[in-house]
């Protein structure tokens, strides 16, 4: 066990080391909310709510990275200044405790309504519906490395409730299982963690035994030189969601927005297919970078 936690804390310095964020967030009043419900893992909830919304405003879930917070997430990112301008509700979660990557790892997170990180997260929804009157058919999530793999979790264990994510940097639902609370899988961060399309669908439905509705759309981002989460998760991560969203594998866009940027789209070529991916030649785990969070809001459709 030590050596594992030697090579975790090792792993999570390279993380928090390599990342690299945006300008400073919009100046306007960051809130706590406490008691905001079924809290199993006692995370803390924040809050950013722009002065102008519409009545029923969407909600974006925008979760840190490893070793961050909530208040990191805000300052270092530009979505509250974007919600500003578009009008939505950012919530910001937080972890507290030693260990501050999320769990995606145990029984408990990677289920509907399970009893970890995840359904933490899903009560500060519900409050923010219940006591914002937030729109409950507009929520999304976007989240960064550890964050991004939240996100694909919140997808797959509450498909009802997410509209679409944009994940910077993480890996296929399921592929960081340990049967731990907040465990590290070398095996998934390193990329040597590789299934069928099947089998990685087959994982997210497993989450939510006999839904049958909507599954939500999802924009992925990675570098080819990722040394924290292997650029190989990507296309394990593709794979995943085109199963699920039932489309073919093979990208019906491809463009090149810059150079070393590759864009894909499966499903459909328009700006918000069911999958979307984004591979940066050359990136390692720095992402995203100014501009691209606008561009998740776009693929989400919380901006034009």
């Amino acid at each position: 066990m030590r050596k594992a936690a030697t090579a975790a804390a090792v792993a999570l310095s390279v993380i928090a080391g390599s990342l690299t964020f945006a300008s400073p967030a919009s100046a306007a009043t960051l809130t706590q909310v406490d008691d905001f419900g079924y809290n199993p893992t006692n995370l803390q909830m924040y809050e950013y709510v722009p002065a102008k919304l519409p009545r029923h405003p969407a909600v974006l879930v925008a979760a840190h990275w490893c070793t961050g917070s909530g208040p990191d997430m805000y300052n270092y990112t530009e979505f509250a200044s974007l919600a500003d301008q578009y009008g939505f509700i950012v919530v910001y979660p937080s972890i507290t405790g030693d260990i501050k990557c999320w769990d995606v790892a145990s029984d408990a997170a990677l289920k509907h309504d399970g009893s970890s990180d995840p359904a933490g997260v899903m009560s500060m929804v519900r409050w923010e519906i219940a006591n914002r009157g937030a729109n409950q058919h507009q929520v999304y999530m976007t989240g960064i490395s550890s964050g991004a793999m939240l996100t694909n979790v919140m997808l797959a264990d509450y498909p009802d409730v997410f509209k679409a994510g944009s994940a910077f940097m993480g890996v296929p639902y399921h592929c960081f299982y340990t049967g731990t609370f907040r465990g590290w899988n070398s095996d998934c961060s390193t990329g040597n963690i590789t299934k069928t399309p099947q089998e990685w669908g087959d994982l997210v439905r497993v989450a939510y035994p006999g839904y049958t509705g909507p599954r939500p759309r999802i924009q992925l981002w990675h570098g080819t030189q990722d040394e924290a989460l292997n650029h190989h998760n990507l296309g394990e991560e593709i794979k995943q969601w085109t199963n699920v969203l039932g489309v073919s594998q093979t990208p019906v866009f491809t463009d090149q927005p810059q150079s070393i940027w590759t864009r894909t789209r499966y499903g459909n070529a328009s700006t918000q297919p069911p999958v979307e991916a984004n591979s940066f030649q050359g990136y390692g785990h720095e992402l995203p970078k100014p501009g691209m969070a606008l561009l998740a809001l776009k693929f989400m459709g919380l901006a034009p």
